[in-house]
């Protein structure tokens, strides 16, 4: 029982990283229509400027609040200069884009800031509290909860208690509607892409600090368990993303203890997971179903 217990604890605190990633990759999808396969890589950038940042004795939280800020703009421009253009064109092309930015930044990361891996401080205390049957959680992982409820509160409250997120729901939802009622559609758009990236920042840079090394490999797998948990949740729920990447943290976590097989049998899932929710349930099991007249 301990060790059950203890896995999904273990299972949680990844799931909290992967619902970060996920949230992301929703938030962006349900206010543009796009998804971002160069999240990851986004995200990997920020964490590196993060880790930069404390290099100079800035602290954790100060470093990772610029590196937000910078990845905010950055998210911005790369909006308005590789995407715009391709407005009105097959939704093809943006993926093409997407798969050459993920490509890019990550040849970019390691041309800038070296291919030897790198070590970020914890921006939480270290140390455990007990827990049911004498399992310790780790202080890390009530962090990262606490700041993945932040979140979600906040993405919340702008999407369903602002204008900004009225105007936002609006363009997602039909951007020539939007337009005949004065929104701007394509600044609410890049400002879609600028808060998403902001995410991402956190995201990275909180991966960084949990895991041993920084590297450019640190969010390629992390990115696919976020596709999985975004997928399972459905990619216009905030709350889905949430609920759907913990799931997939805790079976990751409950494969690697009890699934006897093959070295990498845990990436798997996150495969499997999106294979059977696209197959049974391509709205996932938190979005929205729409009707369509024909």
């Amino acid at each position: 029982m301990q060790l059950f217990l203890s896995q999904v604890i273990n299972g949680v605190g990844n799931g909290v990283v992967f619902a970060t990633v996920a949230l992301a990759l929703v938030l962006i999808f349900r206010t543009t229509r796009v998804l971002n396969f160069a999240q990851g890589e986004m995200a990997l950038f920020s964490a590196y400027i993060s880790w930069k940042l404390t290099t100079f004795d800035l602290p954790v939280w100060v470093a990772i609040g610029i590196s937000m800020a910078i990845a905010f703009v950055a998210g911005a421009v790369i909006e308005r200069t590789l995407i715009r253009p391709m407005e009105g064109h097959s939704p093809l092309n943006v993926v093409i884009i997407t798969l050459g930015l993920f490509l890019g930044l990550n040849a970019l990361v390691q041309l800038i800031f070296g291919t030897d891996p790198q070590s970020m401080p914890s921006p939480f205390p270290k140390g455990s509290v007990s827990f049911i049957a004498d399992t310790r959680v780790q202080k890390v992982t009530i962090g990262l909860m606490v700041v993945l409820l932040v979140e979600c509160a906040a993405l919340w409250l702008l999407l369903n208690r602002t204008t900004l997120g009225l105007k936002l729901r609006a363009v997602a939802s039909n951007p020539d509607s939007a337009r005949l009622h004065g929104i701007r559609a394509g600044s609410m758009l890049m400002f879609g892409w600028a808060i998403s990236a902001a995410i991402g920042a956190l995201a990275g840079s909180l991966v960084a600090s949990e895991r041993a090394a920084l590297d450019a490999s640190l969010m390629q797998v992390v990115l696919v368990y976020a596709l999985a948990a975004a997928a399972l949740g459905g990619f216009d729920s905030i709350w889905g993303a949430v609920v759907s990447g913990l799931v997939v943290g805790v079976a990751d976590a409950l494969t690697i203890q009890y699934v006897d097989a093959l070295d990498g049998i845990e990436v798997v899932l996150p495969l499997g997971l999106i294979l059977v929710v696209l197959v049974v349930m391509p709205n996932g099991l938190f979005g929205k179903r729409t009707v369509e007249r024909v």
